[in-house]
């Protein structure tokens, strides 16, 4: 994540590499003289030039391999696996969201949007051509595009920033950048429980007189940790207690404080899961299908990522306020489907659409 761009290729070729050589006879190609070709995910911001090429604009998700940005990335996985000596031709560079999308409308033509929610957050959705401003280009013939948001680098004043949000950001690796992802995806909630907790044993003796030490290491709580502690229904909330004592050395806690850590990992949950379901709101305002007239259009958002699927609060949050949001009529014409593993499928869809070998077939 921090090293240089051949290092994080060759690994990526590496396991590439391993993985075809478990696949045995049944998973090789039918023609031996053809070149495989596979769909390259990339969950980063792209400025794409083709189907099989994009320029890295940024890394987010706490990657920082500097001297990768501005390069063509299927250029640089292309020279990975030729050193690794893996013989594939990348057909599709496809954002995670993308293929998410692609996968879900493949199976269900009612897939308007697809949304990630896990370590990082982005949505994308299919806008009528002609509804975009700054396309200059010839309108696809089906006059529908997809649109990339990248909404996890969205930002408004309307957010609403905290103390905490504003000192995490200010220490991230990119400050400035990437704020609404850092207010609800899983990367982050978990430090923001923990920056939480930091303020209340400095503020309010909330562990004694003294910082528990190991509470001062950044992202020491992840998602998951916070997720159990939150999800704990034992009498003596058995597991806040473990959890402190595992990951911060805090022992001998009582009640209360195990109480006040499970508001405390609801408060910045259900703030996440609030803001979340604004943004498909959001796009289903965008679209014209949040009123009575469009309540006869089916509506299908196609989510996948591990907080949405593992973070059982959130989910069960985020879909009752998308409900709240719309009114139980507009609803009723909406379905949020977890997609499980959609990029990778979507992906994979993609690259066999613009496989090299489609005019050889249809001949």
């Amino acid at each position: 994540m921090l090293g240089s761009s051949q290092e994080l290729f060759d690994f990526i070729a590496k396991a590439l590499a391993k993985f075809v050589a478990t696949e045995g006879e049944e998973g090789l190609h039918a023609s031996p003289s053809r070149q495989r070709e596979l769909g390259f995910t990339f969950s980063f911001p792209v400025g794409q030039t083709s189907v099989a090429s994009g320029n890295l604009i940024k890394w987010t998700k706490g990657f920082s391999v500097e001297d990768a940005v501005g390069q063509d990335i299927v250029g640089e996985l292309t020279k990975a696996m030729k050193r690794a000596g893996v013989d594939m031709r990348v057909s599709a560079l496809v954002n995670d969201t993308i293929g998410t999308l692609a996968g879900g409308r493949y199976h269900d033509k009612d897939v308007i949007a697809a949304v990630i929610l896990g370590t990082g957050t982005n949505a994308a959705y299919v806008e009528k051509a002609s509804a975009i401003p700054k396309w200059q280009g010839l309108l696809p013939k089906s006059g529908d595009m997809v649109i990339n948001t990248e909404w996890g680098n969205f930002s408004t004043l309307h957010l609403p920033f905290t103390e905490l949000d504003l000192a995490l950001d200010a220490e991230s690796l990119n400050p400035g950048e990437q704020l609404y992802e850092k207010m609800i995806s899983g990367m982050y909630l978990g430090e923001l429980v923990r920056r939480g907790l930091c303020k209340l044993a400095k503020e309010a003796s909330l562990f004694g007189d003294t910082v528990p030490p190991k509470l001062r290491t950044p992202f020491i709580l992840r998602t998951p940790d916070m997720s159990a502690m939150h999800h704990d229904t034992s009498p003596n909330l058995d597991v806040v207690d473990k959890k402190l004592k595992d990951l911060f050395e805090i022992s001998n806690t009582s009640i209360e404080v195990r109480k006040a850590i499970v508001e405390l990992c609801d408060i910045v949950a259900v703030r996440g899961a609030l803001l979340s379901a604004a943004g498909i709101v959001g796009i289903i305002k965008k679209l014209g299908r949040d009123t009575a007239e469009s309540a006869g259009e089916k509506s299908v958002i196609a989510l996948d990522g591990g907080l949405y699927e593992h973070y059982t609060k959130f989910r069960i949050c985020m879909e009752n306020t998308v409900k709240e949001l719309l009114g139980p009529r507009v609803f009723d014409q909406v379905r949020i489907e977890h997609s499980n593993d959609g990029s990778g499928i979507g992906a994979a869809l993609l690259a066999a659409s613009h496989s090299q070998y489609l005019e050889v077939e249809e001949i």
